[in-house]
C-alpha cells in the first residue's frame, strides 16, 4: 500500500484514493484497534469534527463504521473549526480526535487529520503503526461489543467558551468594526459569535456553505474579497480563517495583507516584552522569511526552524518547552492556550494587542521588510520523482551556488498536493527569480520527460 498520511493527515480528492469511503471505513477500524489495544476491555470514546464539504457527510459515516466495528464509541460534533477537536478531545477525555477538512483545499478535496488522547497530532511513528494497519486490516470486535455513535449539539458552544478565555477578561472590542471571512468554513457560526459577544462591529463573509463553496473566493487563500470588504466598510481590520480555522490571514484598515510571520513577528516582540516568550525563541518552518530572523535577532530573540508543517512546529516546541510558533502561511501555534494552530484565537490575540497598543493595523502588520521571495510550484503525475532526477541535482547546486551567502533555496514536495514546490529568497530580485526559475525548468522538463 503506498504512503497514506502526508504532511497533516490523509488528504486527496474525494472519491479518489486515498479519500474513498472504503478506505476511510478501513481507517477508521484500523485507528480504533490501534487505540484500543492497551485495555481493550475498557469503555472508548473518539470524537469526530468536520467542515462544510459535501463530502464530510460520507467520510464520517464511513469512518464511524469503521471505528464503531472495533468498540470505540463515537461523538459526533458536526461542523466545528479543527482547534475545537483539539480541545475536545482532551476535556472529553476521549482516546482519539478526528478532522475531516481538507483545510484551504478545494470543496472537491477531502481529509482526515487525527489527533491523540492529548489534543496533539499524531506522531510520524504512529502513522506508520496506523498504516501498517490498514494495510495487515484489522479484526472486528464481537457483536456485544460494537461501539455506539452519539451526536453532540453544543461542541461548537464549548470551543467559543474556552477560545473566550484566551482574550484578556477586562478587555473589550467595543468601538472595532471587523471584517471575518469564515471561507464558508468550519467556523461560519462560531467566528461571528465569538466577536460579536466581545463587542465587536462584526461584517461577515464567507457564512453561506453549501457544501460546495469552501474557499472559493474567499478565506485564507483568498483574502482579496475580505480586503475589499474592509475598505468599503471602513473597518480596522479583517481575519480570514481557511476552511477548517486552523490558520488566519490578517487585513490591515488599507486592505493590506500580513501574513503569518508579520504576525509572529509582533507576537514575538510583545510576549517578549512582557516576559512570558520562553527562552526568547519563535518556532517556525523553513518557509519562514529571512526578514523575520534577521527581525528577531535585532531584538535579541531567536528563530528555530523546523521541516514544513505545523505539527512539525508543534513536536518541536512540545520537546523544548516553546510557547509560540507556527508558519508563514498563517498556522499559529500559542501553546499556553491550544494544542494546535488555531486562526480565530490567534485573531482574537491580534485584536487584543490593536487595542492595548492604540496603533493602526497597518502599524502592527509590518514589523520587517521582508527579504524577496518567490515561490513557485510544478505538477507532477503519479509515479513520478522529479527530484531524483540528474539534470534536477544539477540545477538546484546550480542555484544555490548562485544564492549563497545572500539568499537560500528550499525544494520540496507538497505534503497535500502532487507538488514540486521551489521557493528561493535573495536580495536582488533578479537572482532570485533566475535560480527559482532553472530549477522549474529542470524539473517540468523532468516531469515531461518522465
Amino acid at each position: 500500500m503506498d504512503k497514506l498520511f502526508g504532511t497533516d493527515g490523509v488528504r486527496g480528492t474525494a472519491n479518489q484514493y486515498p479519500m474513498t469511503a472504503d478506505l476511510a471505513l478501513r481507517i477508521g477500524a484500523a485507528v480504533g484497534q490501534y487505540f484500543r489495544r492497551d485495555a481493550p476491555s475498557a469503555v472508548h470514546r473518539v470524537v469526530i469534527g468536520k467542515d462544510t464539504r459535501l463530502s464530510g457527510y460520507m467520510f464520517e459515516n464511513a469512518l464511524t463504521a469503521g471505528l464503531t466495528s472495533t468498540g470505540m464509541n463515537v461523538l459526533l460534533l458536526g461542523p466545528v473549526p479543527t482547534p475545537a477537536v483539539g480541545l475536545l478531545t482532551r476535556s472529553m477525555r476521549a482516546d482519539l480526535g478526528v478532522m475531516i477538512s481538507a483545510s484551504h483545499n478545494p470543496a472537491v478535496d477531502n481529509g482526515i487529520k487525527f489527533f491523540g488522547p492529548d489534543g496533539f497530532k499524531l506522531s510520524d511513528q504512529v502513522e506508520r503503526e496506523i498504516e501498517a494497519l490498514v494495510a495487515e486490516g484489522v479484526s472486528p470486535a464481537a457483536a456485544g461489543d460494537i461501539g455506539r455513535a452519539k451526536r453532540i449539539d453544543d461542541g461548537r458552544f464549548r470551543y467559543i467558551e474556552r477560545i473566550k478565555t484566551s482574550f484578556p477578561r477586562q478587555m473589550r472590542l467595543d468601538g472595532l468594526k471587523v471584517v471575518i471571512d469564515c471561507a464558508n468554513g468550519a467556523a461560519y457560526r462560531v467566528a461571528p459569535e465569538v466577536l460579536w459577544e466581545l463587542g465587536a462591529t462584526v461584517i461577515p463573509v464567507g457564512i453561506a456553505p453549501n457544501g460546495k463553496n469552501i474557499n472559493e473566493g474567499c478565506g485564507s487563500t483568498r483574502p482579496e474579497l475580505a480586503a475589499e470588504t474592509v475598505v468599503a466598510h471602513g473597518a480596522d481590520v479583517g481575519i480570514c480563517l481557511d476552511g477548517d480555522a486552523d490558520r488566519v490571514i490578517l487585513i490591515d484598515e488599507t486592505g493590506k495583507v500580513g501574513d503569518g510571520d508579520q504576525f509572529m513577528a509582533l507576537m514575538a516582540e510583545r510576549w517578549a516584552q512582557q516576559g512570558i516568550l520562553v527562552d526568547g525563541t519563535l518556532v517556525a518552518t523553513v518557509m519562514s522569511n529571512l526578514g523575520l530572523e534577521h527581525f528577531l535577532t535585532g531584538k535579541g530573540l531567536r528563530l528555530e526552524r523546523t521541516a514544513v508543517g505545523d505539527r512539525y512546529v508543534v513536536e518541536r516546541m512540545r520537546e523544548k518547552g516553546f510557547n509560540l510558533g507556527g508558519e508563514q502561511s498563517g498556522h499559529i501555534v500559542m501553546m499556553d492556550h491550544a494544542t494546535t494552530g488555531d486562526g480565530l484565537m490567534a485573531g482574537l490575540q491580534f485584536l487584543a494587542a490593536l487595542i492595548a497598543s492604540g496603533d493602526k493595523a497597518s502599524s502592527l502588520l509590518h514589523r520587517f521588510d521582508p527579504v524577496p521571495q518567490l515561490l513557485k510550484n510544478v505538477r507532477f503525475a503519479a509515479g513520478q520523482a522529479p527530484l531524483d532526477d540528474q539534470s534536477v541535482k544539477a540545477a538546484i547546486t546550480a542555484s544555490e551556488k548562485a544564492l549563497s551567502g545572500k539568499g537560500r533555496l528550499l525544494i520540496r514536495k507538497s505534503g497535500t498536493e502532487p507538488l514540486v514546490r521551489v521557493m528561493a529568497e535573495h536580495e536582488d530580485p533578479q537572482i532570485m527569480e533566475a535560480a527559482v526559475d532553472r530549477v522549474v525548468e529542470a524539473v517540468a522538463d523532468a516531469v515531461g520527460a518522465g
